[in-house]
This record gives structure tokens, C-alpha cells and sequence, in this order.
């Protein structure tokens, strides 16, 4: 395991250059790739059908501070060794992404998307992260720590972009998802399988249900909670798990992708292809038929709980 203090560090972009490779070089040959610069260190290599990234979980940008007002946890190494098939299948259903990274960002930084914090202590009105109902304590980078001292992104990360040279100019790969997929940033083709077609933002097909909920907390639709959305297909640019088919610089013949959105869910919630056991913190859960599970963040472990009620 890594154990080294933790620096404040600016990456190059270049420094991230060689694990996107890996993606257009698939499973051919072994290959590795190494980035180390004070505190941060990822080392992702491909071979035998994988692509195995290690970690210590560092960020190569300037984090926020933590602990923080909203944020009790101090960030400490990890050390995370996620494993994605380098040929992933789409699967006969999606699985729910409850109680699991969703994915792992180039630079060792897991992605996910919900949280544990309930309204009343009922699983069923789960807060959304970035809603502004409660606050999380997340940085500028759309991320905060865990309990474990784990830093991770609950939407685009925005230091490893600056680093990657910025949004907007091509699609920009920034990660893997647990089922071996790539993780784009919310900009892609127009025509998904036209290299050529302009760059636009992808728009979820995510919608806040109409009406006032029933039960619960109560009040209008408003987003404060995961069950305040309901995927309306045809409405957005993307799938239920936030993805599409389409051609991008790392795979000219064409995949199955996730994007990061702006709005909801900004992470997917759910994988199209079959996730990795290294994603489980507690080994692979029972996929539930309705809904999205929970993660383990601050409540659990001694962070202030909501509000009893939000009106």
C-alpha cells in the first residue's frame, strides 16, 4: 500500500497522455503507464483481457480543504486497485450502481454518484449530492472524502480536465467505468457516429417527475432527492445509464459510452455492461428491480445528519 504525505500538486496534461493510449491499444500486448509527482500516484497497465489501474487515490490537482464545514473526513492515501475487462460487453439488463465506484478517473480518483444521506432516515428519499439540500462539504472539483479518507467525484472533475487541457475542444476521455466502458465528458459528436459532426453538450434524459411527491417529505419534485427523477426516453441525448453508442477519438470503429452531464444524474447510476467485483467495497450486492441504492458517506460515521424535514 502507498503512504505518502500529501501535496499539492498541478499534472501536466501530458502526464495523462499515456493511459488514454491505452485505449487504442485494447488488449494486443502488455502495456503499462506510470504518473508519479509528490503525493499522487497512478500506475495503469493492460494485459490479458484487463486494464488495471492502482492508485493511491491522490488527486493530481489541488483538492479542497478537508475537513471542511460540511465535510468531517480527513483525505488520506488508499490504495485502490480496480480491474475492467479491455473488451466490455453490453449486458442483457442494466445493473444498479448501488454501493459501488462507479467507475475510476485517469488519475486514480474513483467516481460516485449517490449518496447515504436520507431524509428521515428512509432509504427511499436518498439527497442527491450536488442538489444544494445539504451540504457535503464537495470542492470545486465536485468531490469530497470519505469517512476512509477516500477522495472522490460526484461529477465532472474538473482539476484533472484543466490538466487533460480543458473541456470542449474534443471529446475528452477522463476515465473507466466499472464495466470496462470509456468515460467521456459531457461534450461529443452531434452524430454519434460521425468523427467529423461538431462537438455538443450531451443533455440527459433525466427528467424531475411532475407534481408533488407522495409521502415522504412531501412538496413539489424539486431534485433534493434521487426519487425526484424519472428517466423519460427520447427526451435527451442519452440512455438510462447516461450513456450512448458512438465513434470517438479513442475508438474511430465505434462504443458504447458514459458522459458526465452537467445536470442530473451528472454520474450514471446504473451500468449498461456487467461491472467489475473491484468496484464493490463490500464484494458484488444483489441488484435491486426499482431504484438506486446507497453509498456510504458521512452520516453513517459521525457527520451531522439532514434535517428531519425539507419543505
Amino acid at each position: 500500500m502507498i503512504r505518502c504525505g500529501f501535496a499539492l500538486v498541478v499534472f501536466s496534461a501530458a502526464a495523462h497522455e499515456p493511459p488514454t493510449q491505452l485505449a487504442q491499444l485494447g488488449d494486443s500486448q502488455p502495456t503499462s503507464a506510470t504518473t508519479s509527482i509528490a503525493g499522487h500516484q497512478v500506475k495503469i497497465t493492460v494485459s490479458g483481457g484487463e486494464r488495471v489501474i492502482m492508485a493511491n487515490g491522490l488527486p493530481d490537482h489541488a483538492p479542497g480543504k478537508f475537513p471542511n464545514r460540511g465535510n468531517p473526513n480527513r483525505l488520506s492515501a488508499q490504495d485502490h486497485n480496480f480491474r475492467v475487462p479491455t473488451n466490455p460487453q453490453i449486458a442483457p439488463r442494466v445493473t444498479p450502481g448501488q454501493g459501488a465506484w462507479f467507475g475510476v478517473a485517469l488519475n486514480g480518483v474513483p467516481f460516485e454518484p449517490g449518496t447515504a444521506e436520507f431524509w428521515n432516515g428512509q432509504r427511499a428519499w436518498n439527497y442527491e449530492a450536488k442538489s444544494g439540500a445539504i451540504d457535503l462539504g464537495l470542492d470545486a472539483h465536485n468531490a469530497h472524502v470519505q469517512p476512509t479518507g477516500a477522495y472522490h467525484y460526484h461529477g465532472l472533475p474538473t482539476g484533472l480536465i484543466q490538466n487533460l487541457g480543458g473541456d470542449g475542444k474534443k471529446m475528452l476521455l477522463v476515465g473507466w467505468a466499472a464495466d470496462g466502458f470509456p468515460i467521456y465528458t459531457s461534450y461529443a459528436h452531434r452524430v454519434a457516429t460521425n468523427l467529423a459532426s461538431p462537438l455538443q453538450k450531451m443533455k440527459s434524459s433525466w427528467q424531475l417527475k411532475p407534481g408533488d411527491r407522495a409521502g415522504g417529505p412531501g412538496g413539489k419534485h424539486d431534485g433534493k432527492f434521487t426519487a425526484d427523477y424519472e428517466y423519460v426516453s427520447g427526451s435527451g441525448d442519452l440512455d438510462e445509464c447516461n450513456g450512448r453508442f458512438g465513434v470517438t477519438p479513442e475508438f474511430p470503429q465505434g462504443t458504447y459510452y458514459y458522459c458526465i452531464t452537467e445536470e442530473f444524474p451528472q454520474l450514471a447510476r446504473s451500468w449498461r455492461g456487467t461491472p467489475d467485483a473491484s468496484f464493490y467495497k463490500r464484494g458484488p450486492r444483489p441488484a435491486r428491480p426499482e431504484g438506486f441504492g446507497p453509498d456510504r458517506e458521512q452520516r453513517r460515521l459521525g457527520a451531522p445528519p439532514p434535517p428531519p424535514t425539507i419543505r
